[in-house]
């Protein structure tokens, strides 16, 4: 995509604005890697460019004979709109995608930096409308959206069978209204049903901090156009005040642009070395190589299932060439490279096509597998507990999915619990008791909806709180011993 000659950000899953969302985005004439021109062939594998004059004929007969025999009268562009989106479904990728004319303007928007949705990306898996990440911080974070949630249904409407434009279009909204979401997740038997408001998202993609014990922490939410300048700043910050070891934190990170993960992977990367490979259909491939000249302290990354592709790119890199720890879970597994193209289509429409595959610096594809950690830490199970309802109290001698995540809430609290299955014990009971008194709530023993909406705040906190991350504790320890074997 042109955008007046700028580097496009692949940050639209922030508003929910289009469908490429987990993706690796560079200019849509050139890969951006070392100078050279896009190497994507524009011809079909049967080299011919265009329609033949029997396929012309074809589609010409179809849209003639809707125009004339069909029942109702039919709009001519959605017709056209449809015949393109269904081109690009046939070629079997979520990430190559057609974007009409609102939709695309919604993605120039979002690129320019007006950033307002659930902070959620999602893609068609399997025919059924994925998320495949949701933004730490936004409002589909906070309402506990995870990776492989599958959208049933938006306010009431299913999405089952819709194209992915129109079932994001369902999704997106101005700020402050609300969205309500039906969720199918593995492992949970019954729908998961989440009230969301949709509101502005943080654009600042880069935090730092550095630990009392001299290890600096980096938290990158998604690589857009401002975050190799920012890491650069906070790293340069970090080193002044003397930091020892460094975690950069990608957990939860969707991806961004191509250049801007370079350049966060330069100054860890030994020059000479690469960074990153692409491989076109041919299997001609293109290094970028480093101009960096690596760093003396060690280096941990935590990732999760929600680290995709330009996170990946990053993980890959700094662990194949700059001996970095991998420290949590399998990352997303998103190995390829989309390319946006507007200008050609003329008419305001747009789109976004996979090019090429990117491989780690030792040849390493991840698509559809991700990078294993080193250190495998997985998090607590009430990281995945669902939002609870509140529409109904929780009573003793029920069963509920809404039982399920409160038990695993409590026990996350530090409250004793006997069960998480979801049948509401007397233990329940007891645990719902004490917390209720500690809170200052009427001690019931039944969990209403002030009640629910306690636990879940005091339990954000304790997420929140660095202290229980156990994946970052962990990346800590692992540094630390480092240091102490270098001496």
């Amino acid at each position: 995509m042109h955008f007046k000659g700028r580097t496009v950000a692949a940050f639209i899953l922030l508003t929910m604005a289009a469908s490429v969302l987990v993706t690796l985005t560079v200019a849509d004439r050139m890969i951006a890697l070392d100078g050279t021109t896009a190497r994507a062939a524009s011809s079909a594998s049967s080299g011919q460019n265009g329609l033949s004059e029997k396929e012309l004929k074809k589609l010409n007969t179809v849209l003639d004979l809707i125009e004339t025999k069909y029942f109702r009268d039919v709009n001519r562009t959605k017709v056209l709109d449809g015949a393109v989106n269904g081109m690009m479904g046939a070629l079997g990728d979520p990430y190559s995608v057609y974007m009409e004319k609102d939709v695309a303007k919604h993605f120039s928007e979002t690129i320019e930096g007006s950033f307002t949705g659930i902070g959620a990306g999602v893609q068609i898996k399997d025919g059924k409308i994925t998320v495949e990440s949701a933004i730490k911080g936004s409002p589909a974070e906070r309402a506990g959206v995870l990776p492989n949630d599958v959208l049933r249904s938006v306010n009431g409407e299913k999405l089952d069978g819709l194209t992915l434009n129109d079932a994001v279009s369902k999704i997106r909204g101005p700020k402050g209204s609300k969205v309500k979401l039906i969720i199918e997740r593995a492992g949970v038997t019954q729908p998961i049903q989440l009230t969301i408001v949709r509101d502005d998202i943080d654009y600042e993609t880069v935090y730092s901090h550095l630990r009392d014990d001299g290890i600096g922490v980096i938290e990158i939410r998604q690589f857009s156009l401002n975050t190799g300048e920012r890491f650069a700043e906070e790293l340069a910050k970090l080193e002044k005040q003397g930091m020892k070891g460094l975690v950069i934190d990608v957990r939860g990170n969707p991806g961004g642009v191509l250049p801007v993960v370079v350049s966060v992977a330069q100054p860890f990367v030994p020059e000479g070395e690469p960074i990153v490979q692409v491989e076109d259909k041919s299997g001609h491939r293109e290094k970028t190589v480093s101009t960096g000249k690596g760093k003396s302290y060690p280096v941990a990354v935590l990732m999760n299932k929600g680290s995709a592709s330009a996170s990946e790119v990053l993980a890959g890199a700094l662990k194949e060439e700059a001996h970095a720890v991998l420290i949590g879970e399998t990352s997303f597994g998103k190995g390829t490279v989309q390319v946006s193209y507007d200008k050609v289509m003329a008419d305001g429409s747009l789109i976004k096509m996979t090019i090429a595959k990117w491989l780690t610096p030792l040849g390493n594809w991840v698509h559809e597998k991700g990078l294993k950690p080193d250190v495998e830490v997985l998090p607590p199970d009430y990281y995945t507990a669902a939002r609870l309802s509140k529409e109904k109290t929780l009573v003793p001698n029920t069963i509920d999915e809404n039982t399920k995540s409160l038990q695993m809430m409590l026990s996350g609290l530090g409250y004793k619990v006997d069960r998480k299955d979801g049948y509401y014990s007397s233990e329940t009971e007891s645990s719902v008791r004490a917390f209720q008194k500690k809170a200052g709530l009427p001690v019931t023993g039944r969990t209403d909806k002030a009640t629910a909406e306690k636990v879940e705040e005091q339990l954000i906190v304790k997420i929140r709180d660095e202290k229980s991350d156990t994946q970052l504790l962990k990346a800590v320890t692992v540094l630390k011993a480092k240091l102490a074997g270098s001496k």
